[in-house]
């Protein structure tokens, strides 16, 4: 990823139809609204994406009309690796990356079992990539089925053999943040992009190449703003307004989610159905409530940055 400049990499939804088929025509909508809020890529076929509720066919063909839509606009990432024997994984990577994608993104809990040591994965990890020769990668911390997080010194060794590219972290700790720019600060290619909200302009601020966080299925031009206006002294007051917006709104936007994230779509307007494969709770007159009130938020909060 280019990184002249922060930007936000937003983890893609995808749209189904009442009936529960992935709705293309919802996916071009969605993609555009995401380019035109000026995201620097796209991350399909991720967690938010439901992923694990996706066919192998539903996964390649997905990623393929995101790439198709994006038409070279900004790269496209998408997630490889969804468990069993190393080679039967490294096939699937194979397969995605000849939708046009940029980099497949291996999760890390699904390159090996919990179970495994630190040296036990990155071996498996090492023979993944003599398998996929070639192919440019990047890691994410998926909080499912387990959370495995990458330790400083191991993500530094990976980035050292040129193949990767990008990590999403999602150690929710602005010291790990720190400690993995500080052993990748050597490679320019290397990209790490904070899920965090709660510490993002700490993470910007020391180093990170941009943001992947859910909040931007909801207001990707906040999340672009942020990334732009970070470190602006002359707008030290709206970005530390808008960092404590995402932080008191934080369990409204996970509540339900993605349901919640696709109900706001269709408050600003976009034609996509709420339906989700995934197993939630209910989506109830409470959650519905706290995203009204979230509404009434950033509407004043829009007019106080000076976004249209």
């Amino acid at each position: 990823m280019e990184k002249s400049e922060k930007g936000f990499i937003p983890v893609m939804l995808t749209p189904f139809d009442d009936n529960g088929k992935i709705d293309y025509t919802a996916l071009s909508i969605l993609t555009a609204h995401y380019l035109e809020s000026g995201v620097k890529g796209l991350f399909a076929n991720c967690l938010s994406s439901e992923m694990f509720e996706l066919t192998d066919a539903e996964k390649l063909m997905l990623t393929s009309r995101v790439v198709e839509i994006a038409d070279g606009t900004v790269p496209v990432v998408a997630t490889g690796t969804f468990g069993g024997p190393i080679a039967r994984q490294a096939e699937f990577v194979k397969r995605i990356f000849d939708t046009g994608i940029q980099a497949v993104i291996l999760v890390t809990s699904m390159i090996g079992d919990e179970s495994d040591s630190d040296d036990v994965f990155q071996d498996k990890v090492e023979q993944l990539l003599q398998l996929t020769p070639d192919i440019p990668v990047g890691f994410y911390e998926c909080p499912v089925p387990f959370k495995r997080l990458l330790a400083a010194q191991q993500l530094g060794h990976f980035v050292s053999t040129g193949r990767v590219i990008y990590h999403k972290d999602t150690s929710l700790d602005i010291n790990q943040v720190s400690a993995k720019l500080a052993a990748t600060q050597s490679y320019p290619l290397f990209g790490l992009y904070d899920a965090y909200m709660a510490h993002a302009v700490a993470s910007l601020k020391a180093g990170a190449a941009g943001l992947s966080c859910i909040q931007g299925n909801f207001f990707p031009e906040l999340i672009v703003w942020l990334c732009k206006y970070y470190d602006d002294p002359a707008l030290a007051v709206e970005v530390s307004t808008l960092q404590q917006f995402m932080i008191s709104n934080m369990d409204v936007m996970h509540n339900v989610y993605p349901f919640a994230a696709k109900y706001s779509l269709q408050k600003q307007g976009l034609n996509i159905s709420t339906f989700t494969r995934r197993k939630i709770n209910s989506f109830s007159y409470h959650n519905a409530r706290d995203i009204e009130q979230l509404y009434t938020d950033y509407d004043q909060l829009k007019s106080q940055l000076g976004i249209s």
